[in-house]
């Protein structure tokens, strides 16, 4: 695999994740904000939201920082956060308060990001080194 056709897309992945991450970051101070400034219906409720957006921020940054880092843990983390976005993406298109706009801002990162993941270079570039550093190359998995 040349790395001229690998960095292209690992960039484009890592720019997705740090594109998602902030705005997941942005969402809490956002919420935070409306917490500490508004009254909102169901305090209880709030904070739940809250808490939820924060943990789900932190997923998403942890995904980005071990993306930069090529960590084998990423595929799998991304790919599920990924299949979320899609599932709230599906909601944003449909119902009373319909929003596709928002839906279509989800989705298409969401299946840009597990197009890129599922490509199997970029799937073997996330793979762990086997035992004793030998790195397992596309001659020989031919064979």
């Amino acid at each position: 695999m040349k790395s001229s056709r690998l960095r292209p897309a690992l960039a484009i992945l890592r720019a997705i994740l740090v594109l998602e991450a902030a705005a997941l970051v942005a969402i809490v101070v956002w919420l935070l904000i409306e917490i500490l400034t508004d009254q909102p219906d169901s305090f209880a409720s709030a904070i739940a939201l809250l808490v939820l957006t924060a943990i789900g921020a932190l997923w998403v940054v942890m995904l980005a920082v071990g993306a930069f880092r090529m960590a084998p843990w990423v595929r799998g983390g991304a790919i599920t956060w990924q299949v979320l976005q899609i599932a709230v993406a599906i909601g944003c298109f449909q119902g009373f308060f319909a929003r596709p706009d928002l839906g279509w801002a989800l989705l298409v990162p969401a299946l840009i990001v597990i197009g890129l993941l599922l490509w199997p270079p970029l799937g073997r570039a996330f793979m762990p080194p086997a035992p004793g550093g030998v790195v397992a190359s596309d001659d020989a998995a031919e064979s």
